[in-house]
């Protein structure tokens, strides 16, 4: 009933939002919002979305959601500003208002995603030097994983999957029971979300090729609490970049690498005598290939991950997706998803030998449709396989609408 509710919710949302009194009014807000100075040499515009989202599933629920139900409600306001000083200063801020991180049933929290300043010393965009928190270089999801511009209503499996591995603390020989995890928050995937680490990075396009480097003060697989200054150091730094060419206007190709220490500080007690945090890293390598051609968008990661673990011999795990977007109308759209992660075995000094994981399928199926510039409703269903799993198949069924202003 609370999931029909949230449905129903959603749907008189999108129709009350999209009629031309509320158009006309957020035209007008998208003006008020946009500053210049007289002189133009500042130009600052606040903008923002809110997002209605639910989610069914069968068993447990999915990926990084967090709740006990079987059906989630999940609002969240983000809201973006982004100022220009002069030709060369870019500064910008993300502020969210919601339930936690990622979707959740805890109470409403304010948080500061994001803010960065970014310097650009020539207009041919060679170079660029940015620092704050701020997603990462690796891949190509952060490119799209903001509501609007992600034909899907939750992220590619590489990016929420949670595994066995723990940031907060050592794992003991159940590691290798390759159970599902009792806390699952309390694990780790092989890349959180975006992963708006703090730090320090360069990036710039020559001729067909583009690169991007970047130092952060946590890894790739980091939780959300792990990625503000205030929470972790650079004691133990990631260092993450891809490198990029586009040999049309059609075809991207990249590669990107990670490496660095995955452990909280938390853990260090949990760690073997004369062991620190530096000692275990987590190293990833990907390659991408993007597409575009008339209607048709199409995108593939694929991710080799090691994890360096006391007591174990490496934790080595291959993940990847292949998606595509077809555009029937300027404002219906249809995705597909392919996702698979597979787990090697790994070695006890206990002894014993085993899967640190199950090998897992989904695939993702959606629709979305633009009533206008500044309002869009998305539909997906999404049913995985996990090896040995509790059950042969799990389902999942959301709705999001979003207002962009």
């Amino acid at each position: 009933m609370k999931n029909l509710s949230a449905v129903i919710a959603i749907g008189l949302a999108a129709a009350a939002a999209s009629n031309a009194t509320a158009q006309d009014f957020l035209d007008r807000v998208d003006e008020a919002l946009t500053f210049t100075t007289l002189n133009g040499d500042v130009r600052a515009r606040v903008s923002g979305t809110l997002d209605l989202e639910a989610y069914y599933f069968s068993g447990p629920a999915p990926g990084l959601i967090r709740t006990t139900s079987d059906a989630l409600f999940n609002p969240r306001l983000s809201l973006f500003v982004d100022a220009q000083l002069g030709d060369s200063i870019y500064v910008f801020t993300q502020t969210r208002v919601d339930r936690g991180f990622d979707p959740s049933d805890e109470g409403a929290q304010l948080r500061l995603d994001e803010y960065a300043v970014r310097f650009t010393p020539w207009k041919d965009g060679r170079f660029n030097l940015q620092a704050g928190q701020f997603s990462t270089v690796v891949g190509t999801y952060v490119a799209r994983h903001v509501s609007w511009e992600n034909p899907f209503i939750n992220a590619p499996l590489p990016y929420e999957n949670v595994t066995a591995i723990e940031d907060m603390s050592a794992p003991y020989a159940s590691f290798l029971s390759v159970g599902p995890p009792a806390e699952k928050y309390e694990h780790n995937p092989v890349i959180w979300g975006p992963s708006y680490a703090t730090g320090v990075s360069v990036a710039g396009r020559l001729g067909q090729f583009d690169y991007a480097a970047e130092i952060k003060n946590a890894s790739l697989s980091s939780r959300p609490e792990s990625w503000p200054i205030t929470r972790m150091d650079f004691d133990h730094p990631t260092v993450s970049g891809r490198i990029g060419f586009r040999p049309n206007e059609m075809w991207t190709f990249g590669f990107s690498a990670s490496d660095g220490a995955y452990f909280r500080p938390e853990a260090k007690p949990t760690l073997p005598v004369g062991q620190d945090i530096g000692d275990f890293h987590e190293r990833v390598l990907g390659q991408d290939i993007s597409f575009a051609w008339h209607h048709w968008q199409l995108w593939a990661e694929f991710f080799e991950a090691r994890f360096e673990i006391p007591g174990f011999t490496d934790a080595d795990t291959f993940a990847y997706y292949l998606e595509a977007k077809y555009k029937f109308t300027p404002q219906l759209f249809g995705a597909v998803r392919w996702n698979q992660q597979f787990f090697d075995d790994v070695t006890s000094s206990y002894g014993g030998t085993a899967p640190w994981g199950r090998d897992l399928w989904r695939a993702d199926i959606a629709a979305g449709y633009r009533f206008t510039a500044h309002t869009q409703l998305k539909l997906q269903y999404s049913f995985q396989h996990e090896k040995n799993g509790l059950r042969d198949l799990t389902h999942m069924i959301a709705a999001q609408f979003t207002v962009r202003f």
